[in-house]
């Protein structure tokens, strides 16, 4: 066998598992390619690698001047990843992975057994209450469920697979039937790699028994894999969520809404509004709720930090939900999450955010939400390895949650890793090849990395013959597309399925769909349409900005505006105020696009060298909308095609493969 080599990143993630840690060697830093450092770990032992020095390393040690063995050890630390990944997965013979897996388990979506269908968010809730209650237990590994939930009850369902794919040991199904005061539930934990029955009962109790019957199913599961309960762990899982069985089945149906949420689109927005509203519900009929409260904060936490909703009321909202939990349970894990996404969200408050994330990942042990907070966070505050490395953390409790791969993309969008960006997105598409979302996001990497948008025009048409009624869940793409393609024709049918939402420009930027109309009329020439769209879009833009004079993305938007309309001086000062109230070192992901803006407003009121001199300081940064292909595309950019400044810094963010006409 030859070496196995990694980066120090894989290796600490592979010393978190006790057995790995003997077979971990640090060589140190070595230079790979481009003159990047990176600190490599050897891993061998009697069965597996090779103990010695590589000949090239010991090369590399003796004559620093030659580099031509960088190559060798750059593809071997490409490979180190899969190498790892096939002994940690397919050496069955090891005790040791067995013994990691032996503590690993998920929880499959109960039966819905009663003759009322209705009744499916109750086995829903019945379901997540064990799952939840198993969570909290440190030395069980759990999977979230958002990644249980597409393997749904009453059909056949091939555990050993459903096992592998997920990553773990053991399996709990069961059902559940709601007759008038009664309730029956019943439940099987199952050895799925030897399809091994290892536990079973069935529970026939009053209805309000309910949450003793999940306490009792996950102690007893706990008590099956050998798990350490602490004390707390033990009273944790206890302590009912709530009395009311009314407000419980409410939360169900929220959670289920905020499962997954993305930051494009109106449908996101629909969703959460709908959950905020079930929410309220049932915090009314048990003011002393506390997840229901955890949910409402964070439904509230996203709507403002999406900037779906970025007012002083939605964070008013957030503020009292937080306030709340932290008056019902200051010390539980729950409010210590609730606090980090908050403080985050609608703070930018990164170092508190932190602390409070530090003691909600110890007190909550399985939640991937922990590392999907720090994943976000972590961007915002320039880490962007350690925002990546969240998100695959985020994954190993949650393997099949889309959004993480999506996240994890926009990351990578960032950093311009167009190869790593297209590998997360190929991940994902192989888990749902008939995602809107993904299918849309893999076709858009060629368009950033070499200006390509034919796979965005095939993915848009497949998508729309197998469900023409999906044509709102690209709007956003299809309006895009027919900008790059100055296809007036499209431009008109993409407005028409945008219907009326905004038109997103990134992550960050919201733009309303008035100016989306004036973008259209501008690209076919209409200058009186334009200007009509531009000054409705003003319009609704100004009344943002009023009420939240120090809010910079809707400052800057509006600079863009008034720089559609020609009102130069505002717009100048507009986009330059943005850039002060938002600076990148305040908001490493935000920050660069508010200056690529101002170089927008810029090239539109005439201002060419502040223009170019705006376009090449965001060129430093990481940016989510400065790429190759929407230089080269976007009609924004069109007063600037030809300025050999502009075409440089064009040429400067094309790929090796990229030919520049």
């Amino acid at each position: 066998a030859g070496h196995i080599l990694m980066s120090k990143r894989v290796a600490e993630d592979l010393a978190e598992y006790e057995e790995w840690r003997p077979l971990l060697h640090d060589l140190g830093t070595c230079e790979v390619k481009h003159g990047v450092k990176l600190q490599v770990v050897n891993l061998y032992s009697d069965e597996v690698g090779r103990r010695e020095l590589p000949t090239k390393l010991q090369m590399q040690r003796r004559r620093t001047a030659r580099m031509q063995w960088l190559l060798g050890v750059a593809a071997l630390l490409a490979v180190a990843v899969l190498l790892v990944g096939i002994i940690m997965f397919s050496r069955n013979r090891s005790s040791s992975i067995q013994a990691a897996a032996e503590k690993s388990i998920a929880v499959l979506p109960f039966e819905n057994l009663s003759e009322e269908k209705q009744n499916a968010y109750f086995a829903d809730g019945v379901q997540d209450e064990i799952l939840t209650n198993l969570a909290k237990i440190a030395d069980l590994k759990v999977i979230s469920r958002t990644s249980v939930m597409q393997y749904k009850s009453g059909v056949a369902r091939n555990l050993r697979q459903i096992a592998r794919e997920l990553g773990v040991a053991n399996i709990l199904e069961g059902g559940v039937q709601r007759a008038g005061n009664r309730v029956r539930v019943s439940a099987q934990l199952l050895d799925a790699r030897n399809d091994t029955h290892l536990w079973a009962e069935h529970y026939d109790r009053p209805l309000d028994d309910v949450f003793a019957i999940q306490s009792e199913i996950a102690k007893a599961i706990a008590d099956q894999l050998r798990a350490k309960l602490s004390p707390s762990e033990k009273i944790a899982i206890e302590r009912p969520p709530t009395a009311d069985l009314a407000a419980f089945d409410l939360y169900t149906r929220a959670k289920t809404l905020t499962l997954q949420l993305s930051y494009i689109g109106a449908q996101a927005k629909d969703n959460v509004l709908q959950a905020i509203e079930l929410l309220n519900q049932a915090v009314a009929r048990d003011p002393n709720f506390l997840l229901a409260y955890c949910r409402l904060a964070y439904a509230n936490d996203f709507l403002y930090i999406a900037n779906l909703d970025h007012t002083p009321a939605r964070r008013a909202l957030a503020d009292a939900a937080v306030q709340k939990i932290l008056h019902l349970q200051p010390d539980s894990g729950e409010a210590h999450l609730a606090l980090a996404q908050h403080l985050y969200s609608c703070y930018l408050d990164y170092d508190r955010a932190s602390r409070e994330l530090a003691i909600a990942q110890r007190m909550l042990p399985n939640s991937s939400q922990v590392f999907e907070v720090a994943g976000v966070m972590d961007r915002r505050r320039g880490r962007w390895e350690d925002s990546a490395h969240d998100f695959e953390k985020a994954l190993q409790f949650d393997p099949h949650n889309v959004s993480f791969f999506h996240q994890m993309s926009v990351t990578y969008q960032c950093l311009r890793r167009y190869e790593q960006m297209a590998a997360v997105l190929d991940r994902a598409f192989e888990l749902f090849p008939r995602d809107v979302a993904t299918r849309q996001a893999r076709a858009r990497v060629d368009i950033e990395w070499h200006a390509d948008t034919k796979p965005l025009h095939r993915a848009i048409e497949a998508i729309l013959a197998d469900d023409p009624s999906a044509a709102p869940l690209v709007a956003n793409s299809w309006l895009y597309l027919a900008l790059y393609e100055r296809d007036l024709a499209a431009g008109d049918r993409a407005l028409v399925a945008l219907s009326g939402n905004p038109f997103v420009l990134s992550p960050n930027i919201y733009l309303n769909y008035a100016f989306a109309e004036g973008l259209v009329a501008r690209m076919r020439g209409d200058t009186v349409a334009a200007r009509a769209a531009f000054t409705a879009a003003r319009a609704q833009q100004e009344e943002i900005v009023r009420s939240q004079p120090d809010y910079a993305v809707a400052l800057s938007i509006l600079g863009l505006i008034d720089a559609g309309l020609g009102r130069k001086d505002e717009a100048l000062r507009e986009g330059r105020r943005a850039i002060e109230l938002l600076p990148v070192a305040r908001d490493a992901f935000a920050g660069p696009d508010l200056i690529q803006l101002f170089s927008m407003i810029c090239a539109w009121t005439g201002e060419k060298d502040l223009a170019c001199d705006q376009l090449a300081t965001a060129a430093q940064f990481p940016s989510y909308l400065l790429t190759y292909g929407r230089l080269r595309l976007l009609p924004f950019w069109d007063p600037l095609s030809g300025d050999p400044r502009f075409e440089k810094i064009v040429a400067s963010l094309a790929s090796k493969e990229t030919v520049v006409k």
